[in-house]
């Protein structure tokens, strides 16, 4: 099995989770979410991940998204990973958002390796946009 866990400051990974289950319900207990929250400690939170997955058997396999890179809660998760040997065959990416959330929940079980990483990364940049907002008040003077 391949898990997709969310690590982040706050509540954004749980939110996320939340989310994400609106558009893929039927994906959804293949995710698992982790907050650090605020004045949790580095080893509380290394707890609570501890206690998060400590269901995930030998050969299962994670792709960790991470809100920051460099952050404590995503340095906490590789270091419990890397102890308990999930690390080196791990997928881990940062800067997460709802379109690489939702790529990543449907393509892990899909693609591999790079070309995951690629899909995943490229749909996240892709939903980054400027709306150009145009108001009624604009469209009546382009019509005069």
């Amino acid at each position: 099995m391949k898990y997709l866990l969310l690590v982040s400051h706050g509540e954004f990974a749980s939110g996320l989770k939340t989310s994400i289950a609106m558009f893929a319900q039927d994906k959804i207990g293949d995710v698992i979410a982790n907050g650090l929250k605020d004045g949790m400690s580095a080893d509380d939170f290394e707890y609570h991940f501890k206690q998060s997955i400590a269901h995930l058997k030998e050969d299962d396999r994670v792709v960790i998204l991470a809100d920051i890179v460099g952050g404590s809660p995503l340095t906490t998760a590789c270091k419990v990973l890397d102890e308990l040997g999930y690390l080196d065959d791990a997928i881990v990416l940062g800067g997460m958002n709802l379109p690489m959330a939702l790529n990543a929940v449907v393509m892990k079980d899909i693609i591999e390796g790079q070309e995951f990483v690629e899909t995943v990364l490229g749909e996240a940049s892709a939903a980054l946009k400027e709306l150009d907002v145009v108001s009624d008040e604009d469209v009546m003077d382009d019509d005069i």
